[in-house]
């Protein structure tokens, strides 16, 4: 029995509670691809054969066969979600598919990777890895998409976020990381053993959270030692209210002049360190007494603090993210690799170490090195990633294959898309875009204006994790369901406007041009036989024809298909 297509499953529940993610193109994984389309022209670098050699190999030898290229379409709508943070138009989407040149795809991506949206949404995708949806700040924002716009170097980037200077506005915005984390809610104490613990899980992928009181007690790799070496530092850090010059909240160190001391609870044992980076050396701490150990002396008269020489998370912000430290490079192309593939070769991200290897380590090695010798360049490793045959390769199986572990990479894995993707997706589908997103074309309407930051609001509220939840795995809720049902903006957009997607096939009078439009608008694709008949058939039934496009359009974009990147 054909299981049901994306298309048709959303359409049982029009008239009851949305199942919001009721249908999927897992649910036809099991039918062969009809035909392989063209790779993509090869790069400079040999790190796509490379990874494409080494996920081969390990499929191989667990006897796994590897899924088909992509078609086309399945590779169009994947690639501008990843670079793009959003849908291709149906315009861009029937170019795309009529293309037979046979480096389009390289072409498409070298076009993505260099615009202002790929920025937009490595900064976006930067910002929910680091914060967890634990606060949003505009200027933060803005200041992760500059650096991706300038093409700095991540470990350059990430020693302004650990180290910030705030005399400079751009990079003071980089502390938002350090100061949403150091920002007490009423009397609760300040909360330096989970900056810790955070500074460690996305810079080194290590979570010492144990640590603070004694060794981890199931990962032998993580010791007191180790957290409590990054600890001392992060402790001497103080947040100050908005100053003179210093127009957010600011970081200021206190003098430090002998190291930390702790205790085991469960030994006993007493141990002390400096500062020190997980698994790295113990920085030493200068001997400088009296006038020689400040830089601007502490001033009691004017309650001035004064700043030391010698800046103990200046020092952890350096050592941590020198080339020399490998597992800073590999954190990065971990994560990476995850935000691209749907799963980290190390998995958790947060648990590197010897007993959780990555699961093909040679490529997690080279990756890292990669990123070390190209001077951590984001862009130029993520260029790499997509232009792999593992990331064009199909989400469906080969024909009558069991699905594969996960972690062999053999099929395409599905990732949902964010609170913002979805957004962006359902407006640009809706052909509402232009009208929300950019401002534009609302003459001669009578509607009521729906603002960007507001849409993006309900979205978020709706559809992104908890604070301080990864956003791994899909998450299909109640809320989500409710808020497709009775959004303002949501059901707005479903109604006929001038230049919107449900004004354009209510115009088209042969029912096979309005379903070849709404699917290319949709989900970047043709529907296929027995989904075109489903819409011809609710068409010739119904009394009305704008209605009944409205509903399909909703369910459509309702459905797992949309919320999920395949």
């Amino acid at each position: 029995m054909k299981a049901p297509s994306g298309f048709r499953r959303p359409l049982l529940c029009l008239l009851a509670l949305p199942l919001v993610f009721s249908a999927t193109l897992s649910e036809r994984k099991a039918h062969a691809m009809e035909a392989a389309t063209p790779k993509s022209a090869p790069v400079v670098s040999d790190l796509p054969a490379f990874i494409d050699a080494q996920i081969a190999a390990k499929a191989a030898l667990a006897g796994v066969p590897l899924a088909p290229p992509a078609e086309d379409a399945e590779f169009l709508r994947r690639v501008w979600l990843d670079l793009a943070g959003t849908i291709p138009s149906a315009t861009e989407t029937r170019a795309f598919l009529a293309d037979k040149a046979q480096g389009k795809r390289a072409a498409l991506i070298d076009k993505l990777i260099q615009s202002k949206e790929f920025a937009r949404r490595m900064g976006e995708a930067l910002h929910i890895q680091l914060m967890e949806r634990s606060g949003d700040d505009p200027k933060w924002l803005a200041f992760l998409t500059e650096a991706i716009e300038q093409d700095r170097p991540w470990n350059e980037v990430v020693r302004d976020i650990l180290a910030p200077d705030f005399k400079d506005e751009k990079k003071s915005a980089a502390a938002y990381f350090v100061t949403k984390r150091l920002d007490k809610v009423g009397s609760q104490q300040t909360d330096y053993p989970g900056l810790t613990r955070d500074i460690g899980r996305m810079f080194l992928g290590v979570d010492l959270q144990c640590g603070q009181c004694h060794n981890h007690l199931t990962v032998a790799d993580y010791k007191q030692l180790e957290f409590n070496g990054l600890f001392m530092a992060v402790q001497n850090l103080k947040l100050n209210e908005p100053k003179g010059e210093l127009k957010t909240k600011w970081l200021s160190e206190g003098l430090l002049e002998s190291k930390y001391e702790f205790t085991s609870v469960l030994s006993g044992a007493k141990s002390q360190t400096g500062p020190r980076v997980p698994f790295g050396a113990e920085i030493a701490i200068p001997e400088l007494k009296g006038d020689d150990a400040w830089l601007v002396a502490p001033d009691k008269k004017a309650k001035t603090d004064g700043v030391p020489k010698f800046s103990p998370m200046r020092s952890v912000a350096e050592t941590l993210t020198a080339p020399e430290n490998s597992h800073f490079a590999r954190n990065i192309a971990n994560r990476l690799w995850w935000q691209f593939m749907g799963r980290g070769l190390v998995d958790p991200l947060d648990l590197h170490h010897s007993g959780n290897p990555a699961s093909h380590p040679e490529l997690l090695e080279r990756l890292g090195t990669d990123m070390k010798a190209r001077g951590f360049d984001l862009r130029w490793m993520v260029r790499q990633l997509v232009a792999s045959e593992t990331y064009q390769r199909s989400g469906r199986l080969p024909h009558g294959s069991a699905q594969p572990e996960e972690s062999l990479f053999a099929v395409a894995l599905e990732k949902p898309v964010c609170a913002e993707q979805f957004m962006r997706s359902f407006l640009r589908a809706a052909g509402e875009w232009e009208r929300v997103g950019e401002g534009s074309s609302w003459e001669g309407l009578t509607d009521k204006r729906h603002l960007l930051k507001d849409v993006q609001t309900g979205f978020k509220n709706a559809f992104a994790n908890a604070p301080k939840e990864p956003e791994l795995r899909a998450n299909p809720s109640l809320r989500g369901a409710l808020f497709l049902r009775n959004n303002d903006t949501v059901l707005w957009a479903l109604q006929p406007r001038t230049g919107n997607l449900l004004e354009r096939i209510s115009r088209i009078s042969e029912p096979a041009e309005v379903a070849a439009e709404l699917f290319l608008s949709v989900f970047c694709r043709l529907p296929e036989k027995d989904e075109q008949a489903d819409l011809l058939a609710l068409l010739k039934a119904s009394a009305d024809k704008t209605k009944t496009l409205s509903q399909v359009l909703w369910a459509m974009t309702a459905s797992m298909e949309f919320f999920t990147n395949h």
